[in-house]
Parts: structure tokens; C-alpha cells; sequence
């Protein structure tokens, strides 16, 4: 089960304005989807819809909305509640290079409002409908550091940790209803995300960063395998197969009523 299946075909994208959103929106306009496209900067959004619809016939709408924003947040909401959105890319996103102690609390809150609250509801808006019409999509974005943090990284990667066990609870939850939910883990990825660190192409090695289009192109490539989860720079398999299969031998480790030996006093 994957993209692939019989679909009507609307897509609506989060985070559309430029990177991993522009190119999924190329890619999927390919494939012949109608857009709608949503992101904060409004001349962004209509140059790339301008594009599009030079290259071909899809129908490109665009909302400029900025999802920490209460009454943005709701309009798209409702797009997803009232409109038979078929494809839900989760992609909005931000994280801010800072420790915990000297983020400032606006950053703070605006990487909470948009890698958690914004994700949730978008997918919670949207899954009703796909449940009655017993099929969809939704591609939620998150991040390699969904297993790890660094020292300037401690709040995105818990979000993106967020993103991934939300992801793996709401899939056991519609596993009959015909709605596939990809959880999408990027490593290194050339996009504007790292332009506020004053960083260029020239700086990234291709040995260690991939583009965006084949960061898009092997997610998509994973979503048509109906893959659950899909991390496009992790060649080896077993990994990933490894650690799901020690999380749940950890998790049915800790169903024993009584603290472990280790912690009883002697």
C-alpha cells in the first residue's frame, strides 16, 4: 500500500515555499497532483506556482499562512477538513542553532508551535476524511536527530522524536482504514535551513549531504513501498531493522511490577 494506489490526486504541503516543500511540490506535480501550497511568504508561493503551472496542467492554489499563527493554523485546518485532500506533507519546520539556556523564549516557543502543534493538527484535521473515504497519505518531516541531540540541538531533536513516535502511534491507529503515514528521517540535506548559519553550497561535501531532490526522490520512492518509516541517507537496512526490533524488546522489558534487582537496597 502506497502512493501509488487510486488516488483523486490533491496534495497540500506545508512548508512549499522553497526546499524540501518546493521540490515535493515539483515532484508530485509530476506525478499529476493537484497543489495546495502552504507557507509564510506569500511571493515565494506564487513564483513557484507560476512555475508549475508553466510546466503543465496541475492546479496550483497557494495560502500564505504562518503556522504558529492561531487563525493561519485554523484556515488550513479547514482546507483539510472540508476538501478532499488525498496527500498531507508535513513539512514545515524550523530549529534554531542555540543551547537551551540561550535560545531566546521566542524561538523556543515557535519550534514547539511549528515541528509539534502544527504537525498534530494539520494530521489530525485531515485524517477524518480519509477515514471516510478509506484512503490517503500523510508524510510527516522529521529528522536523523530524532535520535540524537547535539549541544545546540537539544530542543529540535526532541521535537523530531516527537514527530517520530507520534507518527508510529497515529500508523497502528489507521492501519485498517486504508491511510499510509510515513515518518521521513533526513540526515544532512542542502536547503535554506542552513543559510542562517551563514553557510553556502560550496560548504557542504556531497559525501555527507544530499540535495533536496534526492532527499524527495528516495522519500517518495519509500512512500510507493508504503514504507513506515523512511530514512533515504541509511543504506544499511538491519539498521534501522535492528533498532526498531531492540526498542520493543526494551519496551516489553519494563512490564515487570517490581524495580530491578540493581535498585533494591541490600
Amino acid at each position: 500500500m502506497g502512493l501509488t494506489m487510486s488516488y483523486s490526486k490533491t496534495a497540500l504541503i506545508s512548508g512549499a515555499s522553497s526546499g524540501i516543500g518546493a521540490v515535493y511540490a515539483e515532484r508530485l506535480a509530476a506525478r499529476g497532483f493537484n497543489l495546495v501550497l502552504v507557507a509564510r511568504r506569500a511571493d515565494r508561493l506564487s513564483t513557484l506556482a507560476e512555475k508549475l503551472q508553466q510546466a503543465g496542467s496541475t492546479s496550483v492554489r497557494t495560502i500564505a499562512a504562518d503556522l504558529t499563527n492561531e487563525a493561519d493554523i485554523g484556515r488550513i485546518e479547514n482546507v483539510l477538513r472540508n476538501e478532499a485532500i488525498d496527500l498531507l506533507v508535513n513539512n514545515a519546520g524550523m530549529g534554531p542553532n542555540a543551547s537551551t539556556a540561550v535560545m531566546s523564549d521566542a524561538d523556543a516557543a515557535a519550534t514547539l508551535a511549528l515541528n509539534v502543534n502544527a504537525l498534530v493538527r494539520l494530521t489530525r484535521a485531515a485524517l477524518p476524511s480519509m477515514r471516510t473515504r478509506k484512503t490517503g497519505a500523510i508524510v510527516n518531516v522529521g529528522s536523523v536527530l530524532a535520535f540524537h541531540a547535539l549541544p545546540s540541538t537539544s530542543l529540535y531533536s526532541a521535537t523530531k522524536a516527537f514527530v517520530l513516535t507520534f507518527s508510529r502511534g497515529v500508523q497502528q491507529e489507521v492501519k485498517d482504514d486504508g491511510i499510509v503515514v510515513q515518518a521521513l528521517l533526513p540526515a544532512g540535506t542542502i536547503t535554506e535551513f542552513y543559510g542562517t548559519a551563514g553557510l553556502s553550497i560550496d560548504d557542504f561535501d556531497p559525501r555527507v549531504f544530499m540535495t533536496a531532490e534526492q532527499l524527495v526522490d528516495a522519500a517518495l520512492a519509500g512512500l510507493d513501498r508504503g514504507e513506515e518509516v523512511t530514512m533515504p541517507s541509511v543504506h544499511d537496512q538491519h539498521l534501522w531493522d535492528d533498532f526498531d526490533a531492540a526498542r520493543q524488546k526494551l519496551f516489553g522489558g519494563t512490564q515487570n511490577g517490581a524495580p530491578a534487582e540493581r535498585y533494591l537496597v541490600a
